[in-house]
């Protein structure tokens, strides 16, 4: 397998922690986007909105991170899609559930926040406050969805989102969230995870992860711009 993008990319990253959860070998085939490389033909020819990352295995090309992410998932780790031994339809559908709400919902609310406190101070942009302000209150009311989600089941509690039987499965629905997470965490704002005590330790309980400690290492919190390695 070839996975074209760049590193810092969140989405890239989505895939990354993926192929590693799923143990599969992989190659990182690096693109600039300073040098836009993601607009020329050769790439555009895998993808034709020039968005990154892209996934080639064999004749496949595949773009969009959760379209990827569950294909990798699908051929070499069913169970982190609810699938597969001791997996059930029910809970598949409770993965695909809590994906959609991390894009509509989490990453809705998250994204304006590390964009404006960390990105524009490195390209120009100003930060609008107001912007932030907002998201941030948004984020805090999906939180308190995902601190109830955590808090309560039958068997007492959810250690991971989608539940999985005794709530202890961790699945994609989970390491989607790996990546922006990561960013927020480097604002001044992160601190607003010690106020969802169910939420922090689902965070931290992915930060052990060997996939995802290996994916966020090469995840500087300032996009490599303070080094020059930039994307």
């Amino acid at each position: 397998m070839k996975v074209y993008g760049w590193l810092v990319s969140p989405w890239m990253a989505k895939v990354l922690v993926c192929l590693e959860e799923a143990g599969v070998e992989y190659e990182v085939v690096p693109l600039s986007l300073t040098n836009g490389d993601h607009r020329r033909p050769e790439h555009l020819a895998r993808n034709p909105f020039g968005q990154i990352p892209v996934l080639e295995d064999g004749d496949l090309t595949l773009y969009q991170s959760h379209a990827i992410a569950r294909y990798v998932l699908g051929k070499h780790k069913p169970e982190l899609l609810g699938l597969g031994e001791g997996g059930s339809v029910e809970e598949s559908a409770m993965v695909d559930m809590w994906l959609e709400v991390e894009t509509h919902q989490y990453e809705a609310a998250v994204k304006p926040i590390v964009w404006h406190c960390l990105v524009h101070q490195h390209v120009g942009l100003e930060r609008d406050q107001g912007v932030v302000d907002e998201s941030v209150e948004k984020l805090r009311a999906v939180l308190e969805v995902y601190e109830a989600r955590l808090s309560s089941s039958s068997a007492g509690r959810y250690s991971y989102l989608a539940g999985g039987g005794s709530g202890d499965r961790v699945s994609l629905a989970d390491l989607s969230h790996v990546p922006l997470m990561h960013y927020f965490t480097a604002t001044e704002y992160g601190g607003v995870l010690g106020e969802y005590p169910r939420v922090k330790a689902w965070w931290e309980a992915l930060l052990a992860r060997p996939s995802v400690k290996k994916v966020i290492a090469g995840m500087p919190t300032d996009f490599g711009f303070g080094s020059g390695n930039l994307p």
